[in-house]
């Protein structure tokens, strides 16, 4: 005859030792070669780079070959992809059953010279999607960008396929790309299937789908230094992904939700992911019961306090608040500019 009673005692402790276990979780970045990149990162990152052109560092990844590591605490060196299959309700509170790995994937971009123009597939893109991807929305917060700096998003009006055909033939497909010259704090929407490039000395974070589906259209001329040779297109894939009838993508207007005590402004509010910056220097509240919340630190630095214990934020640093942990205060060290992040239920 089983104990119910000894069985529900152990089974209360083992959900408080899974509780107590859980804290607000910096991870380490993950770099990434790209021949486009440069050397920006080092001045927001705290990890040093590896030499060479660095073009992007993974701050959140649940994917099968780059598992994002908890940097610090109890749980140090376990991926996040060990704790979704261990404690998936105290993570992702009612989205526990929802998502198989965690749905989105945070980068921050250092792109020194230009990235290809390219186009990521919709849901209808279903014949172009490898087994167990999904369409690829993304969205961009600029950092930093300079004098040459450039972004590339969507097609200018009348384009047709005929026309980037063309244009691929005698190297004038910029011609037909809508454009726009970036500065710090400016918020560019990417729905899957908009073509897209950027580039020019421009540093930025990137919020998208658990993807890593791309199809490049046209790449500049450029050469890989490993290998002495060009990159490989996918012509007719991205011309099969691209949603002829957009036109150009502009910046985003940012809705400001609250003044005070901390300026928070909804950048992206879409079916993937939701975003608001917070800038201010008093204490303020973040995260919500249930769910998990994601922060992005762009900006100043301070503490997250979470059952009597604070955790430091630095410029750069990205943290998981899991959803049984709750709200948490954010306290400024000086004025900070935050970006956080949820998942919509």
């Amino acid at each position: 005859m089983i104990d119910t009673t000894l069985s529900l005692e152990v089974d209360q402790r083992e959900g408080s030792l899974n509780q107590a276990l859980l804290y607000p979780l910096r991870f380490e970045p993950i770099y990434q070669y790209r021949l486009w990149g440069g050397r920006h990162l080092a001045d927001l990152l705290g990890a040093p780079l590896p030499t060479g052109p660095v073009g992007e560092a993974w701050l959140l990844s649940d994917r099968d070959d780059h598992q994002s590591q908890v940097a610090e605490g109890p749980l140090k060196g376990q991926t996040i992809g060990q704790l979704l299959k261990q404690f998936p309700e105290q993570m992702m509170g009612k989205l526990a059953h929802k998502f198989q790995r965690f749905p989105l994937l945070l980068k921050f971009l250092d792109v020194h010279e230009m990235l290809s123009v390219q186009v990521h597939p919709t849901k209808a893109n279903k014949n172009l999607l490898p087994a167990g991807e999904t369409a690829k929305t993304e969205a961009w917060v600029v950092l930093e960008a300079g004098p040459e700096s450039r972004i590339y998003a969507g097609l200018k009006p009348e384009t047709t396929g005929a026309d980037l055909r063309r244009a691929l033939a005698n190297g004038t497909v910029a011609n037909y790309l809508a454009y726009l010259t970036p500065k710090p704090g400016d918020a560019v929407f990417l729905r899957a299937g908009t073509a897209h490039s950027l580039g020019g000395d421009l540093v930025v974070f990137e919020i998208q789908q658990n993807s890593d589906v791309t199809f490049r259209l046209y790449d500049w001329d450029h050469i890989d230094p490993k290998t002495g040779k060009p990159r490989a297109l996918q012509v007719d894939q991205a011309m099969a992904c691209i949603d002829f009838a957009e036109g150009p993508v502009g910046r985003v207007t940012p809705v400001v939700e609250t003044k005070t005590p901390v300026e928070r402004e909804r950048l992206f509010h879409c079916e993937h992911f939701w975003l608001w910056r917070l800038r201010g220097q008093s204490p303020f509240t973040v995260g919500v019961a249930g769910v998990p919340h994601l922060l992005v630190c762009i900006g100043g630095g301070g503490q997250v306090e979470h059952g009597g214990a604070t955790y430091a934020v630095a410029k750069g640093d990205v943290f998981l608040l899991p959803a049984m942990i709750g709200a948490c205060t954010f306290w400024p060290c000086s004025a900070v500019n935050l970006l956080e992040i949820a998942l919509p239920d």
